[in-house]
């Protein structure tokens, strides 16, 4: 063996076993930093549910489990022990609002020691709840659930002083207004439609006023507004004559018709000559498609028709009496 090939091999071993404690080194040193982030992220806990939990479900142990949180920052209002949570056992807390699995548990979702569930503890600071009566046209088919945003419209009957006529108008009275509950559901996770008799509302006093007055004086409907859309709409009352038809529409007619200054006229005779050019349109159109048809029907008329002569024949048949039979002879015929 050279000595050239030798030396190769030795320092292929030496390479090889350096790479390896290298890497052995390195894994250790990993291994270890993982191990001290484990035992940093023991020392801090964030409590979370275990299973669903809805509004008005009192908060117990078994329905709790405490996980690891690694992070820096923590949720706000989240618990660090299940004691934490469950408090006194004598005074329980209760679900305000839909928590499911793996979720945190809140102080904003969760009563206070010894509260009760009840729409009062989920009302904001200076908000009133009030209800009103509706049906399944007026409540969207049932389709409006808690935490929805809706617009409450007004329709009602306005009777005219002058001539004592009456007029129906329709006006948006409120608009984004928040739905706590409709009946005596408040879990704003259900999703599934049903025709319900009430709903109720989180809006300010003067709100809670303006919804009981239009509640008496005539009909409250609802319209469901999109997820997203924050922003209030400049809107105005809807009549009558707003639907091109009745009696208001009518006398609106009659109010355009006395204010004519002769433009309607004018329209009018535009419209007139331009009916009679577009029907003398037509009409040159319609000779030009018949009068190639005529043409070909004169034609067909006026051919000639070759007569066809009958084929003479190349012989005759001539019959002979015999006694009494009757005998036939082909006789040719002469050219």
């Amino acid at each position: 063996m050279r000595f050239s090939t030798i030396l190769s091999l030795f320092v292929s071993i030496i390479l090889a076993a350096t790479a390896v404690f290298a890497m052995r080194s390195y894994l250790a040193d990993q291994q270890a930093r993982l191990a001290a982030v484990d035992t940093k992220a023991s020392d801090k806990i964030l409590v979370v549910a275990a299973k669903e939990m809805r509004f008005g479900d009192p908060v117990r142990p078994e329905s709790l489990r405490a996980i690891p949180w690694p992070a820096g920052e923590r949720p706000e209002g989240s618990f660090d022990s299940i004691e934490a949570v469950v408090g006194d056992v004598d005074k329980p807390r209760y679900a305000m609002a839909a928590i499911d699995p793996g979720e945190p548990v809140l102080s904003s979702k969760i009563t206070g020691t010894g509260e009760r569930a009840t729409l009062s503890a989920a009302l904001d600071q200076g908000m009133k709840a009030v209800s009103i009566r509706v049906n399944d046209v007026l409540g969207v088919a049932g389709f409006v659930r808690p935490s929805d945003r809706v617009d409450v419209l007004l329709t009602r009957v306005v009777q005219n002083r002058q001539n004592s006529s009456e007029q129906t108008y329709v006006d948006v009275l409120l608009q984004g207004v928040k739905v706590l509950a409709v009946d005596q559901t408040a879990d704003e996770r259900k999703d599934e439609p049903s025709i319900v008799k009430t709903v109720t509302f989180e809006v300010t006093t003067e709100e809670a006023q303006r919804l009981t007055l239009g509640a008496n004086i005539g009909t409250l409907s609802l319209t469901l507004r999109n997820v997203a859309s924050a922003t209030a709409e400049e809107t105005r009352p809807i009549t009558v004559a707003d639907l091109g038809g009745g009696p208001m529409a009518t006398e609106l007619s009659n109010d355009l018709a006395k204010a004519d200054d002769g433009r309607f006229d004018t329209i009018e005779r535009l419209v007139r000559k331009v009916g009679e050019d577009l029907g003398g349109r037509l009409n040159s159109v319609e000779d030009q498609i018949k009068k190639p048809l005529r043409e070909k029907q004169v034609q067909i008329v006026e051919r000639e028709v070759e007569a066809v002569l009958p084929i003479e024949p190349k012989w005759a048949t001539v019959g002979v009496w015999n006694t009494t039979k009757r005998e036939e002879h082909r006789v040719g015929m002469i050219q």
